[in-house]
């Protein structure tokens, strides 16, 4: 090997090279750890948004908070329900309520919950019947709003039947009634609407009877399809019992009576009272007359 040579790479060059390729290793080493940041960087990264993704799908799962135009019980999910709210217009998988009442032949109510809200068009029973009462037979009809679960049909032969007991109003020989199918004339037509759709009918403004009462406007009553399904917390009965109020009431409106108050603690509370409001001391009470043919009065309300 000639003198002056080396075997090490380095001693061979010049201090001007080998500062050169110090700084060439220096740079190596920088890039090699930028990319490895870099490379960290983008892993946190795909690991975060998939997080957050994970979040949002739970949020849209999650029941959303009931509007004033839902039913709380219908819009929460039943708990075996998957996820994801139900579609617009499909029954709820929730449990109902517990003053709920179950549905019968007989043309009222649902396990399912009462629907807050209903597209507003009604569909008219095809029943017709004999005049019922000593009086001139007024003519009515019965509609129900679609949507609302109950059959047109079944609720006309309840309401037929509350009209003809002898405990309602054809026990005063003034009055009659008679129950005729769709497309003929009537004096009056029994609605059966949702909550929305009778406050909207009803023109309810008093805060704490929006969604919950009844009503007569002009040649309609109005039955609240949650009234009818469910009672009144204030009724002390079947819920039966309370659908006969609510027709003996309004129907005594059509019939040109005005509201009437409790006569006293303990004695039954007067058809025409407003006993959803309260009992006043009266005890419950569906009919105009008792089983005797007296007719159960209270002071008129000024």
């Amino acid at each position: 090997m000639p003198a002056g040579h080396s075997t090490g790479r380095s001693s061979a060059l010049g201090p001007r090279a080998q500062r050169r390729a110090e700084r060439r290793r220096r740079l190596r080493r920088t890039v090699l750890g930028s990319a490895a940041v870099v490379a960290v960087s983008a892993t946190a990264y795909a690991i975060v948004p998939l997080d957050d993704a994970a979040s949002v799908s739970d949020s849209v799962a999650a029941p959303a908070a009931a509007s004033p135009d839902q039913d709380p019980v219908a819009a929460a999910p039943s708990p075996s329900a998957s996820s994801g709210s139900p579609a617009p217009g499909q029954p709820s998988a929730a449990a109902p309520s517990p003053g709920a009442a179950s549905q019968k032949p007989g043309g009222a109510g649902s396990t399912a919950p009462v629907p807050q809200s209903g597209p507003g068009v009604f569909a008219a029973s095809s029943r017709s019947g004999q005049p019922l009462g000593k009086g001139p037979a007024r003519r009515w009809r019965i509609e129900v709003e679609e949507g609302s679960g109950v059959d047109p049909d079944a609720a006309a032969q309840s309401v037929e039947a509350i009209l003809g007991d002898p405990r309602g109003w054809i026990k005063d020989p003034a009055y009659g009634f008679q129950l005729v199918g769709a497309g003929q004339p009537v004096d009056f037509t029994v609605k059966i609407a949702t909550p929305s759709t009778t406050d909207r009918l009803c023109e309810v403004v008093t805060p704490e009877l929006v969604g919950e009462t009844n009503c007569r406007a002009g040649h309609t009553v109005v039955v609240n399809l949650k009234r009818w399904q469910e009672g009144s917390p204030q009724f002390k009965g079947p819920v039966e019992e309370y659908r006969a109020l609510i027709v003996n009431h309004e129907v005594g409106h059509e019939i040109g009576r005005d509201h009437e108050t409790c006569p006293g603690p303990g004695k039954p509370a007067p058809a025409m009272m407003q006993q959803i409001k309260g009992l006043l001391g009266c005890q419950a009470n569906a009919w105009p007359f008792d089983q005797k043919g007296t007719y159960l009065s209270g002071p008129l309300v000024p």
